[in-house]
């Protein structure tokens, strides 16, 4: 089976995650495709299969060398976003992309067009999966789970690669920031990991978001309009007034690269009563921090106005795994050579976002990321190149023999 074949197969579970649920993992489906795959990897006769309550699923490709070589791991998650429905995904291959739009759905004119997206440009001649322009197509991180198994089978099948012990794990809800809340690092058994949930191929990142969620309450006070002179306290305009305060050039719209931001998320409510969610992210601490102060001194400067109206709850979500990584640099190192080697310009940038290597770096398993090949994440946009997948799968398997022969 090819990584296409797998690749698609997974594309065609329903494993988007909730945030609603409260439980591990989010939703059925996920548990589903860990079925599949944990069948999957029972019949390629791998060792140390383990699939919990939770979803978590890690087997174990044991080492060919009696060289003591360091036990490294690849991990990928289970779940698509739910920022678009994952159900009924039906991928289509492009092959031959000539450089033009593709109608993804031409009944309801949803087209991919290298006008709006021109990093499409740069696969022209390579074969191009898509959505059928209803769903996500699921890359993120399906492809990932498709890369990995692929390359362990190839070196099962080329036992004249030499390698250490790899651990293969995949894990539930990464997209709603609790892939690895659960993950037994101690039970994976790794000195180091990688997980393959980067963009387009040649991203390695070993930096990410300081992340924060904000929930913001502000409370009311409902009058007849009629009547509301000196009375009324209008829960919308209050949160509309703490939203003018803080910085408009610090939106995401209006940041790039190391710049962080202050990203409005939800506004809901009425006269009586207002929510307003936030998401905070920069990748310097001492930044971070400070944009957490200035949400808290925003929050004063309303009660000022609007006195004892309202109140705020910051929880960090996670760190910048830089610190974790950097004093092991080396293991970013090699997977720098391994893209080399297969003829893969690397693009060390840091990561916009998270990844659940930053937990669990955090963990105690310092954890890079690499490219899975993906574009567009999370809409019907989303597209993946055969050939970046199949890049992938040769970076792992030159990676793992590399740090065999070091």
């Amino acid at each position: 089976m090819t990584v296409t074949d797998r690749f698609i197969k997974y594309a065609k579970f329903d494993t988007e995650s909730d945030t609603e649920t409260g439980i591990t993992p989010s939703t059925p489906g996920q548990m589903v495709l860990a079925r599949e795959i944990e069948k999957e990897l029972r019949e390629m006769g791998l060792e140390d299969i383990t699939l919990d309550d939770n979803a978590y699923l890690m087997a174990t490709l044991p080492a060919n060398t009696d060289k003591k070589v360091p036990s490294i791991g690849f991990i990928a998650h289970l779940d698509t976003s739910p920022d678009l429905t994952g159900k009924d995904v039906n991928p289509r291959i492009v092959k031959n992309y000539d450089g033009t739009d593709i109608v993804l759905n031409k009944e309801t004119n949803v087209v991919l067009s290298p006008a709006d997206f021109p990093e499409m440009l740069d696969y022209k001649g390579q074969d191009l999966i898509v959505t059928d322009g209803n769903t996500l197509l699921g890359a993120d991180d399906k492809a990932g789970i498709a890369e990995i198994i692929t390359a362990i089978k190839y070196l099962q099948d080329h036992p004249e690669i030499k390698h250490g012990k790899i651990r293969i794990g995949f894990n539930p809800d990464e997209e709603i920031g609790l892939g690895a809340h659960k993950f037994d690092v101690e039970k994976f058994g790794c000195e180091w990991a990688y997980t393959m949930d980067g963009g387009p191929i040649g991203e390695l990142e070993y930096e990410n978001f300081n992340a924060a969620g904000v929930k913001i309450n502000i409370q009311g006070r409902s009058v007849h309009p009629g009547y509301a002179k000196d009375k009324m306290t209008n829960a919308l305009v209050v949160a509309n007034k703490l939203i003018s305060l803080l910085p408009a050039s610090e939106r995401p719209e209006h940041t790039t690269k190391y710049e962080g931001f202050f990203h409005l998320t939800n506004v809901s409510g009425t006269v009586d009563s207002a929510t307003v969610g936030y998401i905070i992210r920069d990748h310097d601490r001492n930044l971070f921090e400070g944009r957490k102060r200035l949400m808290l001194e925003t929050v004063d400067f309303i009660n000022k106005l609007y006195p004892n109206s309202t109140t705020v709850e910051i929880k960090d979500q996670y760190y910048n795994m830089r610190e974790k990584v950097e004093p092991v640099k080396h293991i970013v190192d090699m997977a720098f050579e391994a893209m080399e080697a297969v003829g893969v310009t690397p693009i060390v940038k840091p990561i916009r976002g998270g990844t659940d290597g930053a937990q669990l770096s955090f963990k105690g398993l310092p954890c890079p990321n690499i490219f899975a090949g993906g574009h567009n994440f999370h809409g019907r946009y989303e597209f993946v190149p055969v050939q970046s997948m199949e890049k992938a799968v040769e970076v792992i398997v030159k990676l793992a023999e590399i740090i065999a022969s070091k």
